[in-house]
């Protein structure tokens, strides 16, 4: 989506695209000045057993705007919160480095990551700016 766009988040999907009347209340109820966190948008996604995607879909369509990326790439006061790590462990460069699909890592692979090596979600998009590996696709959608 350019920039133009912004704000025009349901236009994203198909005509028709609708998610269940629950998951619409659900996220409307966690809708502030249209925002939600990323941290909210999974804490949904676990209480009514929904995927990532389907959750991105309805924020989308209720024009919700996603903050405070986990793993610190959007929706911060400055624009994101991660910074290059100053070392990158070898253990987490050869997790990082082979989870890597098409010179990305999905977001889904960086939140696997950290869970597996015990970490920080931060840690790992620090990491991965250090790296110069780019974060892509975003598990609700927001990239």
């Amino acid at each position: 989506m350019t920039h133009h766009d912004s704000g025009h988040f349901s236009a994203k999907h198909p005509d028709g695209t609708s998610v269940s009347p629950a998951l619409r209340q659900a996220v409307q109820d966690r809708i502030v000045d249209k925002e939600i966190t990323c941290h909210a948008a999974f804490a949904i996604c676990e209480a009514l057993h929904v995927t990532p995607r389907e959750v991105g879909i309805a924020i989308d369509l209720q024009e919700g705007r996603i903050r405070k990326c986990q793993l610190g790439l959007f929706g911060y006061p400055k624009g994101k919160a991660v910074k290059a790590a100053e070392n990158v462990e070898p253990e987490l460069r050869a997790t990082i480095e082979a989870a890597v699909v098409d010179g990305r890592l999905p977001c889904r692979e960086a939140w696997r990551i950290a869970e597996t090596l015990g970490i920080a979600r931060l840690a790992v998009g620090n990491a991965c700016e250090a790296l110069k590996i780019k974060i892509k696709p975003c598990q609700l959608g927001a990239f």
